[in-house]
């Protein structure tokens, strides 16, 4: 381990381990006491020799501190660089944004219009907050709200803008940047910095493997000509929020980046759901208009059918034959007039109907024998007298 350390051999040691040799060495005082046993080191406890052989190494745990720091710098670099560059590209995209733009032109003239009368009428802007509150303003139907009527108005005359979201691509990501957390860490890196320097002006060589100079010299140049990166990419991105301030008139102390980019985050985020609430909206009243229109057509047709029945009823009625006729003749040919399946004949009662349909037939046939002998008999009879009576 001793080795390890002299030579800065991140390829054996880690963080972790280099974090428990800094929280469980011993105190320096203690490390002093423990010196006087060295000449009695093999009789001392395993935990009592590594502490000696540790504590050998003058300004230990400033030493551990820095290689520890060294090991954790590009993530360091890489928790503060792409917070950095989202929130200052959110910054740019919000100002510069045309369609978002156009939006917030047409909340204000939505709001204007709904103060009319009022104190607040003819009000030339809002705070970038109340984005957050137009779905809590309720139509009358107690279903939709001030936002789902924003978006109606935008799909209908600013179908561009629909799509203003692509434009702030950025604004998520930025809305969990914290400044203040950034500029904590920036803090912490400085003064591991200016901590590592102060280790390499006082440093000492253990022995002839001690390396610590040597690789730490090189890392210090590295990491402060990051530092400086960071410090000034940091600096870019409060000016441009400050400008970004002053753009839309809010206190930028007291109404931080990430509250800002979280309310319109929120907006965006509502606006989309609100896009879609009006699209199931729409859908379910095309859905009932089509039903609605269905049903009118299937009662139209039940009324026409229940006509044209009627009209076959009325042919034994003494109306006018022509038109019973005509009606009957389009009857057959729509098929109206079989519009019933035919019954299923019994066979024993078909057979009794045509006995008693020959019957019949004999009948008629008699009557009219007979009524034809008679005839001839009354046209003999009138002969005498000169007439025949037809």
């Amino acid at each position: 381990m001793l080795k390890y350390i002299l030579r800065v051999d991140e390829e054996q040691l880690t963080d972790a381990m280099l974090q428990q040799l800094i929280r469980y060495m011993p105190e320096p005082e203690q490390l002093a006491r423990l010196e006087q046993f060295k000449d009695q080191y093999n009789e001392l406890a395993e935990a009592e020799q590594f502490a000696m052989t540790m504590g050998s190494i003058k300004r230990l745990v400033p030493r551990l501190k820095s290689i520890s720091f060294k090991m954790r710098f590009q993530e360091m670099v890489q928790d503060i660089k792409p917070d950095i560059v989202a929130a200052t590209a959110a910054c740019e995209e919000v100002k510069t944004s045309k369609k978002f733009c156009l939006i917030l032109e047409v909340i204000l003239l939505i709001g204007n219009y709904m103060n009319a009368g009022s104190r607040n009428e003819q009000a030339v802007g809002f705070e970038i907050n109340f984005l957050t509150k137009l779905n809590t303003t309720k139509a009358v139907d107690h279903k939709t709200t001030l936002l789902h009527y924003l978006v109606e108005v935008i799909e209908k005359k600013y179908s561009d803008a629909l799509n203003f979201a692509e434009e702030l691509m950025h604004v998520d990501r930025a809305a969990r940047v914290s400044a203040d957390q950034i500029q904590k860490n920036l803090n912490q890196m400085k003064k591991s910095i200016k901590q590592l320097e102060m280790d390499l002006k006082n440093f000492r060589p253990h022995n002839e493997e001690d390396r610590f100079a040597d690789v730490m010299t090189s890392f210090l140049s590295e990491a402060s000509t990051q530092y400086e990166i960071l410090e000034n990419m940091f600096k870019q991105m409060e000016k441009l929020y400050e400008d970004l301030a002053i753009y839309f008139a809010f206190d930028s102390k007291k109404y931080t980046s990430d509250e800002f980019f979280s309310d319109i985050k929120t907006f965006k985020d509502n606006f989309q759901e609100a896009y879609k609430d009006n699209l199931r909206i729409r859908e379910t009243e095309e859905k009932m208009r089509r039903a609605r229109e269905a049903k009118e057509k299937a009662e139209k047709e039940k009324q026409e059918r229940m006509a044209k029945k009627k009209q076959l009823v009325d042919i034994s009625s003494g109306a006018d034959q022509e038109g019973v006729m005509d009606s009957l003749l389009e009857a057959l040919t729509t098929g109206s007039a079989f519009s019933h399946k035919p019954r299923r004949k019994n066979p024993a009662r078909g057979a009794a109907e045509r006995r008693a349909q020959l019957n019949r037939s004999r009948s008629r046939s008699n009557i009219i024998s007979h009524h034809s002998g008679g005839r001839e008999n009354l046209n003999h009879l009138d002969s005498r007298n000169g007439e025949i009576v037809r």
